[in-house]
């Protein structure tokens, strides 16, 4: 029997209605739906968010963990070593969206369906997930030109894109509604966490190998440790998600009204969710911000190289950006939960919109480069969760992967369609023209998605949460 199931996976609800004595002694003399303060508060705080979440959280920190070792050292690996072209990388940038993206359906959807004993497969499908992309990290050892690298990196995001939507939709089952935004938040901070430790282990795991980088003579022998030691690490996250992460949770039993157990989701399914206005505004919404996102390692190449920093800082780079993430991700969920997590997600693009000037103005110095990576990371904490929690909200628990799985493709195919556009426009124009470019249609697409997202002229009081699993936020 595994670990995990003899863990409780749904936060405990409303502790103040059944146990009133506690709730007084916690908080002084008051109703339950009066001001916390003190240790109440911090109770409440706990209480929102669940030990499912907590457990993916882990898994989700020592996965990325090896992923982004990879990550932070494959773009150099590629431009400077084996000279790939602008254009080129961002071919094989664009895959690592674009296989994530046709395969985060197919995750969804077997993630909804049901096994013999009535319990959906979320965490079965994001085990075969995380255990793709475990296999992939030691076959990089192997692999040394751009077509067999671009195959393995495939393989790798179709392990991403089968985990994602099993994984957010397991801690949205797990969390009461009004709390989806700061649980997503706490999730996301412990997977940033992982982002942040992952490009310094790769730094010092290229220290410790001792061989000098690719641009002074084409030595691989330190990125073949960083390739190992990601494949290690990433063998433990499969472990922690196998043995702490509960089989079956609440929210995704046969007993949910939304759809009779016996009925059996069919792929085509997932696509008619698009009906559902809320999920239908949040999809074109998320398409329309993902054509003008520049992916990280353009990003993270154009500071370096307007800088002049050394090749061997640049898996540094990425530290700003995740510490920012890590820091934010949990209070900009929890402000979601407040003030609405759509309001949230369109304030993270004028975030970003903010960096992209930065990058683009006349000033100068190690001071610009720190608020761009900081601009950049409270982009993330201001949108990745948020979308998923805002998403969540408007799709019923049976069909909770699929639902998810389409946001998140749309939001993944645009960015896959960015990173070529935005490689090609740096071959023909630069790489500042090209970054314009793109920062004059990111203010165009946050003003369209403003527009899309407004809120309705006749419910200006909704909430911003719905109080059951199976609710629809009006949009």
């Amino acid at each position: 029997m595994y670990v995990a199931d003899s863990r409780s996976s749904k936060a405990p609800v409303a502790p103040a209605e059944t146990r009133p004595g506690r709730r007084e002694a916690a908080d002084g003399p008051g109703t339950a739906d009066g001001p916390r303060t003190g240790d109440g508060r911090r109770t409440a705080a706990r209480a929102a968010v669940p030990g499912t979440v907590v457990a993916l959280g882990v898994v989700s920190l020592v996965t990325d963990i090896s992923s982004e070792m990879v990550s932070a050292v494959l773009p150099l690996y590629l431009l400077t070593g084996l000279g790939l072209s602008p254009l080129g990388f961002g071919l094989l940038d664009g895959i690592q969206n674009g296989f994530s993206a046709v395969v985060r359906l197919l995750g969804g959807h077997l993630a909804d369906r049901r096994g013999r004993d009535g319990a959906s497969r979320h965490k079965a499908v994001a085990a075969v997930g995380y255990g793709l992309s475990a296999l992939c990290k030691p076959l990089l050892l192997l692999v040394h030109t751009v077509p067999l690298i671009g195959a393995v990196v495939a393989v790798d995001r179709t392990g991403k894109g089968l985990r994602t939507a099993p994984r957010d939709a397991m801690i949205s089952l797990a969390t009461e509604p009004a709390h989806r935004g700061r649980a997503f938040g706490v999730h996301r901070a412990m997977d940033t966490a992982g982002a942040l430790l992952g490009p310094l282990t790769a730094f010092l795991v290229l220290r410790l190998a001792g061989g000098p980088m690719l641009a002074d003579g084409g030595q691989q022998q330190g990125y073949h440790a960083v390739f190992a030691v990601s494949g290690c690490v990433a063998v433990l996250g499969v472990l922690v998600l196998l043995l702490f992460v509960p089989n079956r949770l609440a929210g995704a039993e046969p007993s949910d009204a939304a759809v009779p157990s016996d009925t059996r989701p069919r792929l085509r399914d997932g696509l008619a969710l698009l009906r559902i206005p809320g999920l239908r505004r949040l999809t074109v919404c998320a398409v329309l911000l993902g054509l003008t996102t520049v992916s990280d390692s353009f990003l993270y190449l154009l500071v370096q190289r307007r800088l002049g920093l050394s090749v061997e800082y640049f898996p540094l780079l990425p530290l700003g950006t995740a510490g920012a993430f890590l820091l934010l991700a949990v209070p900009l969920g929890a402000l979601a939960d407040r003030i609405g997590r759509r309001r949230l997600f369109l304030a993270g693009h004028g975030v970003l919109l903010l960096a992209y000037g930065l990058l683009l103005s006349p000033l100068d110095g190690p001071a610009v480069v720190v608020c761009v990576l900081l601009l950049h990371g409270s982009f993330y904490a201001a949108t990745d969760g948020v979308l998923a929690a805002a998403a969540a909200d408007t799709v019923p628990a049976a069909r909770r992967g699929a639902g998810l799985a389409l946001v998140g493709t749309g939001q993944a195919l645009a960015r896959f369609a960015c990173s070529l556009a935005f490689g090609a426009l740096w071959s023909a124009v630069g790489g500042t023209t090209a970054l314009t470019w793109s920062a004059l249609a990111l203010a165009g697409c946050v003003t369209g998605a403003a527009f899309v997202l407004r809120e309705p002229a006749a419910a200006p009081g909704a909430p911003a949460a719905p109080t059951t699993d199976d609710s629809e936020v009006p949009s």
